[in-house]
C-alpha cells in the first residue's frame, strides 16, 4: 500500500507589490493648443526628503524652480520625455501623453521595482504600474515628477515665444486664452499649433493660412 503524503499546508499568496525603487509620473501640457506635452518620472531618495513638494499646480513659479533644482540634485534619478505636436496630432493627445510617460520612464538611470502614475490611465510599461487620482497631491513622487514636468515646459513655452512672438507663448503657455485665441485669428496657426485641437482645427477651416517664420517676426 502506498505511503500516504502529509497534507501540505496552504500556500501563501504571491506578494506583487514587494520592496524596491518606486517611481512617480506625471504630465504637463493636455490642455495647451500649442507645444508637446511633457511627461517626467522621479524615484526619490528616502535618505534625502525633500520638503514643499506638492502639486505643481498649487505652487507659484519661484516655489517650482526652487523645488525643481532640488529634485534634480536630491532624487535617485529623473527623467523628462516628451511626445511632440506632430505625434499629438497623428495619435491624439492620450496617446500622446502616456508615450511621454512611457519615454519618461524608459530614460530612468534605474529601473524601478513599481510605478505610480497621476490619473487614471496608464502608459504600457514593463514593471508593475498603477494609476491613482490626484496622486500629485498625494505621493511625494509623482508631486516632484509633476514639478519637473511643468518647469520642463513652461521653459519649453520660453522658447517657443522668442521663435513666435505674436503669440503670446511666455504668458499663456499655450492655453486657449482671449488673447492666445486672438493672435490665432490675426497670424492663423504656428508650426507648433496642435491642428487636432478644435479651436485650431476650426480656424485652418475657416481658410486661415499657417504663419510663417517672418510673420512671427513682424
Amino acid at each position: 500500500m502506498p505511503k500516504r503524503l502529509k497534507p501540505v499546508g496552504i500556500q501563501a499568496p504571491l506578494v506583487w507589490d514587494g520592496p524596491g525603487l518606486m517611481a512617480g509620473v506625471d504630465e504637463a501640457g493636455r490642455g495647451p493648443l500649442a507645444g508637446p506635452v511633457v511627461a517626467a518620472a522621479v524615484i526619490l531618495d528616502d535618505l534625502q526628503p525633500i520638503a514643499g513638494l506638492a502639486d505643481s499646480k498649487k505652487l507659484t513659479a519661484r516655489q517650482r524652480e526652487r523645488l525643481h533644482e532640488l529634485i534634480w540634485a536630491k532624487a535617485l534619478c529623473c527623467s523628462v520625455a516628451q511626445a511632440s505636436v506632430q505625434e499629438i496630432d497623428s495619435l491624439n493627445i492620450l496617446q500622446a501623453t502616456l508615450l511621454a510617460m512611457q519615454r519618461a520612464v524608459a530614460g530612468l538611470r534605474l529601473k524601478p521595482h513599481k510605478v505610480l502614475v497621476d490619473g487614471n490611465r496608464l502608459p504600457r510599461l514593463d514593471v508593475l504600474s498603477e494609476a491613482i487620482v490626484g496622486g500629485d497631491a498625494k505621493v511625494a513622487a509623482i508631486s516632484a515628477a509633476s514639478i519637473l514636468a511643468k518647469v520642463h515646459r513652461d521653459r519649453l513655452c520660453q522658447q517657443l515665444h522668442a521663435a513666435h512672438p505674436v503669440y503670446g507663448f511666455d504668458v499663456h503657455k499655450g492655453y486657449g486664452t482671449p488673447t492666445h485665441l486672438a493672435a490665432l485669428l490675426t497670424h492663423g496657426p504656428s508650426s507648433e499649433h496642435r491642428r487636432s485641437f478644435a479651436p485650431v482645427r476650426q480656424m485652418l477651416s475657416a481658410g486661415l493660412r499657417q504663419a510663417q517664420p517672418k510673420d512671427a517676426c513682424s
